[in-house]
């Protein structure tokens, strides 16, 4: 195997995690506001609360900048050469899983204050599967119009994407990277579960900022 084929593959799954990691929620807030974001509402730095707290020109800043960081590693994986003794379904599956952790868990923050996912994980699978992302919306639209709560459309979104990303490539690294993604996904949005099933989750439309 040629050194510097896997040095370039080693070295795009470090920048993944390392890009993955940049907090977008928490820089565009400290740049443009003097609201520090894990200090209020629901302490998260994703989208949602960056639009409670900052306003929601700041929260879909947000959302791009947690989508594309997602999609442009994924992307670059899928264009370089990769061993033929590692499928390429396989390498690319670990260059999301890289960059979403990366999320999840931010080196810049000492590992702490990450992100709960979802967006990040939508832009991973919109490389991988386009299809199985649009279901995925169309799927988050619905309940978050029914429900009034972002939580739940995730919740649901997320859920839909395993079947929708096997239906869609038939292949079982990019199935298994979406089913690990999701279970990362419930696991950090635990406390909004426990809201929702108590009815006290706060709704999208609310002006509220207590969560």
């Amino acid at each position: 195997m040629d050194p510097s084929t896997v040095s370039i593959l080693i070295g795009l799954l470090i920048c993944a995690y390392l890009l993955g990691s940049i907090p977008f929620g928490l820089v565009l807030t400290r740049l443009f506001t003097s609201i520090d974001i894990r200090q209020h509402g629901s302490g998260n730095i994703g989208a949602t609360n960056v639009r409670r707290l900052a306003g929601t020109p700041l929260g879909l800043l947000t959302l791009a900048g947690d989508v594309l960081k997602g999609a442009v590693p994924v992307y670059i994986a899928g264009i370089v050469t990769v061993p033929e003794i590692l499928p390429r379904e396989t390498y690319i599956s670990l260059v999301a899983m890289a960059v979403f952790l990366g999320h999840l868990y931010p080196v810049y923050m000492k590992f702490k204050n990450g992100g709960k996912g979802v967006a990040t994980a939508f832009g991973c699978i919109s490389v991988i599967a386009p299809s199985a992302v649009l279901t995925a919306l169309i799927a988050f639209a619905l309940v978050l119009w029914l429900s009034n709560r972002v939580s739940a459309g995730s919740l649901t979104a997320a859920a839909a994407l395993p079947p929708t990303v096997w239906w869609a490539t038939q292949a079982a690294s990019f199935t298994g990277c979406a089913l690990l993604m999701v279970v990362f996904i419930y696991i950090r949005h635990r406390d909004n579960i426990k809201r929702l099933i108590d009815g006290t989750e706060s709704g999208f439309r609310n002006k509220s900022k207590s969560r």
